[in-house]
Formats: structure tokens, sequence, C-alpha cells
């Protein structure tokens, strides 16, 4: 295949770029003005309707000039490294980044609220099945050597994320951080639990676990942060390994 000639690659990358930023990048001379205008209001609607759609408590955040021009921002600043809707969120969430290591002035928690809306997605879409993870689905995970599910993730925030919205702006970070396990079950659908620490750290341990019953890992765990002698935590411990079996966090044994 032949290469575009120059002239057709200088009036594609007009037409990309006033559909980019129609206010300040004047349109290609050769194309109607009402057919451009059509076209660069249809693609900016597409992106801002998919942003909402992933974004939802942000766009909770905006009125709709405010949501207008923070799209448009994205829509004229970034360059995205993939042509795939499905990738789109993650790409908001690098150019936010980026926004955020300029000062550009966002609430501070944006960042972290739009990881916390972009991580449903993205385990949604996870192709990981857990029919192809060998378990036994019936198994002790207590006494008997639990299996992680593949679908299960903890996630660590500064700002307790699973709170904000248009009554909830907090303008700084919380003493201790937030952890949040999201969940995909075998249903397909997608879950949050607020957790604490010991739970975090079990589930870590646990993920790196191949021999050890779930006891015997808690028992490490607790014996490690120096608190192996308090039957009353242990007792809470061997409660937190049923809670994430129920929430399918753990599928089963080994």
């Amino acid at each position: 295949m032949s290469a575009a000639p120059e002239s057709t690659i200088a009036l594609q990358r007009a037409f990309a770029a006033h559909v980019r930023d129609p206010l300040h990048t004047p349109a290609p001379a050769d194309v109607a003005p009402r057919r451009m205008a059509v076209y660069a209001e249809l693609c900016f609607n597409n992106i801002a309707s998919l942003l909402a759609a992933n974004f939802p408590v942000i766009r909770t955040l905006y009125d709709e000039a405010g949501w207008r021009e923070l799209v448009r921002a994205f829509y004229r600043e970034h360059r995205a490294r993939t042509p795939l809707f499905t990738q789109i969120a993650r790409e908001f969430i690098d150019w936010l980044e980026q926004r955020a290591a300029r000062g550009a002035g966002d609430a501070p928690f944006l960042v972290e609220l739009a990881h916390y809306e972009w991580s449903e997605l993205a385990l949604s879409l996870d192709e990981q099945d857990i029919a192809d993870c060998a378990h036994d689905a019936h198994g002790d995970v207590v006494d008997g050597v639990p299996v992680v599910s593949p679908l299960a993730r903890v996630l660590a925030y500064r700002f307790p994320v699973h709170r904000i919205g248009p009554a909830f702006l907090p303008a700084a970070p919380e003493a201790q951080p937030t952890l949040i396990l999201l969940v995909r079950d075998r249903s397909d659908a997608v879950r949050f639990l607020e957790i604490d620490a010991l739970t975090a750290l079990l589930i870590e341990r646990l993920q790196a676990n191949t021999e050890q019953s779930g006891r015997a890992c808690l028992d490490a765990l607790l014996q490690e942060i120096g608190r192996g002698d308090e039957v009353a935590l242990r007792e809470s411990g061997v409660a937190i390994l049923r809670r994430l079996r129920e929430r399918e966090a753990l599928l089963g044994t080994r």
C-alpha cells in the first residue's frame, strides 16, 4: 500500500486539530463549516458521555459548564495511546495525574476518586475466569489452604473515596489510609468493601501462600506484627477469613 500524499496527511491533521479545539483552531478551508461543526460536536459529546458513564460520581461534582470545560481540556490536551473506547477511562486518569503534577488546581482527591471509579470498569473487563482457577469450593478456608480469587483487588487511597460526593468534598487526606477490597464474584457482579489494615495484610499473605492453612497464615501474621498472644484478635482474624469466603475473595481451598 502506498503512503498517503502529504496534502492528505496535512488535511487530516488540520481536521483533527479543529475537532479537538474548535474554538481556537481553524477548520480546514475546504470543509463546509456546518458539517464541520456537527462532526466536532458529535465527537465531543461521545467522549463526554463516555466519561460521564465511567465516572458517575465525578460527573455529579460539576455543573454542565464545568463538566464540558473539563472534558474539553482533556480532549484538547491529551494524546491517547490507544484507539479503544474501553481504555479511554484509563487515559483520562493519566491526564488527571498530569494535571495534578502541573498544579492545575483540581480537587485534591480527584485522581484517587477517578481511579476508584475506573477500578470497577477495569475489573469487569478482566478476562480472567474463576472457573479456570482450580479449587475446592466447599473447602474450609480456616483449616485448609485458601485460594484467593484472581478477581480480588485491594485498593489503598489517602482519601475516603467511597464516601465522596456533592455533600462530602474533603480538602485533605485522613490520618489513616482508606483500604477497599474490590471483588468480581461468580455472577460477574463487582462489589466494594471497606476493610481494615489486618484484612489487607492477610489477603496479601494469602495471595503469596501455597502450602499453609488460613489459620497458620493468620497466626504468622499476628506474630509478625507483635500481637500473636491476643486471643480476641485471632478470633477476629478467623472471622475475617470466613467473611472473605462469603464475599468470594476466597474461592475455597486447594
